[in-house]
C-alpha cells in the first residue's frame, strides 16, 4: 500500500509540473523558469507558467530575437505547444514564430535562421512556412506546396524573394476564412509541427495550414535547433506553454 501511495503521489507531481509525457512525447519546458533555454533575458521570462517574450515602447526589441532550446538539433519529430499572441498597440499588430531545423547564426545576439511556423496578427501569415534569413515567404497559409531548386532565372541567381526557390501549389488544405476563424488573438491556440524527411506540416487548432515537400536539397534543412521568436515592431507579448516533443524514426 505504501509503495502504491508513493507511486500515485509521484504521478500526481509529474502531472502538476507539466512534465507528463504521453504517446512518446516529452516536455521540453518545465513551466517554472528558463532552464534548458537560452535567450536575451531583457525580453524573455517565464510568466503564468509560460515562456514569455515581450517588447514594449519603453524597452523595444531592436531586431528579431530568439529563445533557443538547448536540448539538441532534432531531425524527424513532432512538436506540439500552445501559444498566445497579445497585441498591445492600436494596430493590433503582432508577429512571432516557432523555428525548427534551424541554425544559430549569432549566439551573442540570439539570431536564428531556418524553417519557421509563422504566427501573426492581424491574421495573414499564421500557420504558413517561412524561412527566416533564408528563402523568405514560401507560401500562403492553407496550401500544399512543393519546393524545388531555383529555376536559373536572373532573379533566382540574385537571390530575390520567391525566386530563391521554385514553388508549385498543389492543393488547398484549409481556406483563409477557416484558419482565421479557428485562430483566436489573445487566447491560447494549439500549434503542431511535424517534420519527417523532406515533408513538413503545420497545424493550427487542428487545421492543416502548411503541407510542404521541400525537394531543394541545397537549401532544405535536415535537422537543427528549435527556437521561439520575438519579432521587432509594435508593443506585443508572445507566450508559449505545454511545449512537447516526440522523436520520429
Amino acid at each position: 500500500m505504501k509503495k502504491l501511495l508513493l507511486a500515485t503521489a509521484a504521478l500526481a507531481a509529474i502531472s502538476c509540473s507539466g512534465f507528463a509525457a504521453d504517446g512518446g512525447f516529452k516536455s521540453i519546458f518545465n513551466g517554472k523558469d528558463l532552464s534548458g533555454w537560452d535567450g536575451n533575458k531583457d525580453f524573455w521570462s517565464v510568466r503564468d507558467g509560460a515562456l514569455t517574450g515581450q517588447t514594449t515602447a519603453a524597452k523595444p526589441v531592436e531586431a528579431n530575437t530568439f529563445l533557443v532550446w538547448k536540448g539538441g538539433e532534432p531531425a524527424n519529430f513532432e512538436l506540439r505547444l500552445k501559444f498566445r499572441l497579445t497585441a498591445q498597440n492600436e494596430k493590433k499588430w503582432g508577429n512571432s514564430g516557432v523555428q525548427y531545423r534551424s541554425k544559430v547564426l549569432d549566439a551573442a545576439k540570439f539570431v536564428v535562421g531556418g524553417y519557421q511556423a509563422d504566427l501573426d496578427s492581424p491574421f495573414r501569415y499564421t500557420g504558413m512556412l517561412y524561412e527566416e534569413r533564408g528563402r523568405g515567404i514560401l507560401m500562403n497559409p492553407g496550401q500544399k506546396i512543393r519546393i524545388s531548386p531555383p529555376d536559373g532565372s536572373a532573379d533566382a541567381k540574385k537571390g530575390k524573394g520567391k525566386a530563391k526557390a521554385k514553388i508549385d501549389v498543389l492543393a488547398t488544405t484549409a481556406s483563409a476564412a477557416e484558419i482565421e476563424a479557428a485562430y483566436k488573438l489573445g487566447e491560447w491556440n494549439e500549434l503542431r509541427v511535424v517534420a519527417n524527411g523532406n515533408h513538413l506540416q503545420h497545424f493550427v487548432k487542428g487545421k492543416l495550414t502548411a503541407d510542404v515537400t521541400d525537394t531543394d536539397s541545397a537549401a532544405a534543412a535536415k535537422s537543427g535547433v528549435i527556437a521561439l521568436q520575438l519579432h521587432k515592431g509594435e508593443p506585443m507579448t508572445i507566450q508559449f506553454k505545454d511545449v512537447q516533443l516526440k522523436t520520429l524514426p
